[in-house]
């Protein structure tokens, strides 16, 4: 049997796909009881996080494992098979280990270093051994995963080189300004009580926000976070916590300035209508809908409402000389789309008489125009030869190129945002849209994704790095050695049946032995057996647990013609014994 995992992640798949290929608990549950059902697989463990879906399993074929793991995937994800694919990657004996060790440690993180995925693993864990689909396999795997993530952020910085997935979606918000520095003050909506909310609320907490609302569709969860946030923090901060039900998520959204939100729900817990209403409902002002309109709970226009202090500064001048005088009909003309009075819509056609009124008119507009045909500079003549040549033109091309350059534009400030919303569910809980919606800031897994690519790598990376390495070294020989076990237990197996057998046959032909001679007779046998089958045993397991040291075993099993049912039931035992010590210690 050997270790495969098939999954995908943030790296190998766009948010679109992971957002769609979600697994609830439940769903989790039946993929854990399909794969140790399929043939391939005996044991199964599925890592599920908001960036990630991975299924463990313990394989004794490794394409038709592959197929089959894949299969499952597409099947209890909902996302096709064929689409599904292209995604996917495929980890096989230590390569997989030691990408858990390296998921575990954070380097596979969206923001690497976070040691919430520690918890995640452990959750993990202990789903697999309620299900007993973990055997001795995914128990040290999982387990020895803990271990060196542990190890890594207690012997190394890799905290510095990253923050868990809320402060670093946090810091997005806060536009470069210090977190505590942003947050201090704020009133915050938590929408969720599961762990990554209750996180958020923790951050939000210390870093000094005066209020925090938490949502949840189980009363009782959210009541119990805001009492443990109200009895934790209210000691070292100024934060006050309660709860409310989801149906009055619109109206804390109205009065908060940061929402954080992270269900488990399938579909939208925040469209971009609702915060449309809610920015509305918090300013007094209509919000610029996405898209197509979208209307406040009053049915206003859903374009931003003028901001005084924009609409009384002056604009920069769009035109040149007085409308008196003009040739032209600038009423009809100045509404055009992307002209001037002085550009090709207005003059397109003209004779070249009404063109020379029109160039008149402009010249008496524009001083800086009339100071060379003052100075003497400029020659009428030529003036005339031009404007006749620019008629003609305008007959043959139907129109006379505009050459001024596009005067500038006064560009109406943004309002800075009032409402920051931080989305880390998968799937997402806030419409995209929202990502347009004036005085709104939207932060979601993909934004961060595409954040934490640019973030620098910590010097601490590569020191965890080793640790994987050396780690994942000592588990495979570990398991490499403890393969052989159930052979070297089954030959000393045989070879103590076999001194049992010996001494009965004894005791048949020397009947009149005393007690304290068989017992002399039968301990000399036993020491001689053991001394004899000491070292190739000993000797076996380390060249077991060297690189392609697999073989040892069957070498073992075919010298010393030992039955492969009974390795295979002492294998079997030492597994029944060491689930039941993992079920005592869920």
């Amino acid at each position: 049997m050997s270790l495969l995992v098939v999954g995908l992640s943030h790296r190998s798949a766009p948010v679109s796909v992971l957002e769609r290929a979600t697994l609830a608990a439940d769903t989790q549950v039946k993929l854990l009881q399909d794969t140790v059902a399929a043939e391939p697989a005996a044991e199964a463990a599925v890592l599920a996080t908001c960036n990630r879906i991975e299924l463990y399993a313990d394989v004794d074929k490794f394409h038709a494992g592959v197929a089959e793991l894949s299969t499952l995937l597409a099947q209890h994800s909902g996302v096709g098979l064929e689409e599904l694919t292209p995604h996917l990657y495929v980890h096989y004996e230590d390569r997989a280990v030691h990408h858990l060790f390296s998921v575990a440690c954070g380097l596979d993180s969206m923001v690497v270093g976070e040691g919430q995925i520690l918890g995640q693993i452990k959750d993990a864990l202990a789903t697999a051994q309620e299900l007993h689909s973990a055997g001795r396999l995914l128990n040290d795997l999982f387990q020895q995963a803990l271990r060196v993530g542990k190890r890594a952020h207690s012997e190394t910085g890799i905290d510095r080189a990253g923050q868990s997935l809320v402060t670093f979606g946090l810091e997005q918000l806060s536009a470069g300004a210090p977190v505590d520095v942003w947050a201090k003050g704020k009133r915050a909506l938590v929408i969720g009580a599961g762990s990554m909310s209750s996180l958020a609320a923790a951050t939000l907490a210390r870093a000094g926000v005066a209020e925090i609302v938490i949502a949840n569709r189980t009363p009782d969860r959210a009541q119990r976070l805001a009492q443990i946030l109200n009895e934790n923090e209210g000691g070292a901060s100024d934060v006050a916590a309660r709860a409310v039900p989801m149906d009055a998520v619109p109206v804390e959204l109205t009065r908060a300035d940061v929402a954080v939100s992270c269900t488990g729900a399938t579909g939208l817990v925040l469209t971009a209508e609702s915060v449309t209403a809610a920015v509305a409902g918090r300013t007094g002002q209509a919000v610029q809908g996405v898209g197509s309109a979208r209307t406040a709970p009053d049915a206003a226009s859903a374009r931003t409402a003028p901001d005084p202090a924009v609409d009384d500064a002056p604009l920069a001048p769009t035109s040149v000389g007085s409308e008196d005088g003009c040739p032209l009909d600038v009423s009809a003309v100045q509404g055009t789309a992307g002209f001037s009075v002085l550009g090709e819509a207005a003059v397109a056609g003209m004779a070249a008489a009404e063109l020379e009124q029109h160039a008149a008119w402009v010249d008496k507009g524009d001083a800086a125009a009339r100071a060379p045909r003052a100075a003497g500079l400029l020659d009428p003549e030529a003036d005339t030869e031009a404007i006749a040549a620019l008629a003609a033109a305008v007959a043959v091309v139907g129109r006379v190129p505009e050459r001024r350059r596009p005067e500038p534009v006064a560009e109406a400030p943004r309002r800075a945002p009032v409402l920051a919303l931080l989305d880390l569910a998968m799937p997402r809980d806030i419409d995209a849209a929202v990502h347009r919606l004036l005085g709104v800031r939207l932060v979601d897994i993909e934004s961060l994704a595409e954040a934490s690519a640019d973030a620098p790598m910590a010097a601490d990376v590569d020191q965890v790095r080793r640790i994987v390495a050396d780690e994942v070294t000592a588990f495979s020989a570990a398991q490499r050695a403890a393969h052989i076990t159930p052979t070297v237990v089954a030959l000393r197996t045989m070879a103590a049946d076999l001194v049992a057998n010996e001494i009965a046959r004894l005791d048949g032909r020397l009947p009149d032995l005393d007690e304290k001679q068989r017992g002399e007779i039968t301990q000399t046998v036993r020491r001689v057996v053991d001394k004899l089958l000491h070292a190739p045993t000993v000797r076996v397991k380390q060249l077991a647990a060297e690189p392609g040291g697999a073989g040892y075993a069957d070498a073992l099993r075919t010298l010393f013609d030992l039955d492969p049912e009974t390795v295979a039931s002492v294998s079997r035992a030492e597994n029944n014994t060491e689930n039941a010590k993992n079920r005592g210690r869920a």
